[in-house]
């Protein structure tokens, strides 16, 4: 005799919960602070790339693999899983007074979640292996 729906869905949740942190694992982080001085504002036409790591930790890769990473001063609700964001600005850079909002793809196209302020871009160097 088959087990119970309740039985069955019971099994298959528990199930997902056990394999759930196993599949969860944090890649290691491949950059170490280099040397100079936080920087308060990088130039946008520089920028080729973002690496969101969590809800306050942005890798910007810039032309030429330079890297600066920017630890928000207070976490981002969301930033982290969604791992994109907007941002306006009426200069060519982005500084560290100017706000990101975090991006929602809601099915109908992209919506403005919670918004955050930057912090200073520092400059990282590869880890050594």
């Amino acid at each position: 005799m088959p087990a119970p729906l309740f039985t069955r869905i019971s099994c298959a949740v528990a199930l997902a919960a056990i394999a759930v942190p196993a599949m969860a694992k944090d890649t290691p982080d491949p950059y170490v602070p280099a040397a100079g001085e936080a920087l308060d504002c990088v130039q946008i036409r520089n920028i080729r790339s973002t690496n969101v790591r969590d809800d306050s930790t942005i890798d910007f890769i810039m032309n030429g693999n330079k890297v600066y990473r920017n630890t928000l001063p207070n976490s981002c609700p969301s930033l982290g899983f969604e791992k994109r964001f907007s941002y306006r600005t009426s200069l060519s850079q982005l500084c560290s007074v100017d706000i990101i909002s975090v991006l929602f793809n809601m099915g109908t196209g992209l919506q403005q979640g919670a918004s955050c302020g930057l912090g200073k871009f520092q400059p990282m160097q590869k880890a050594p292996k």
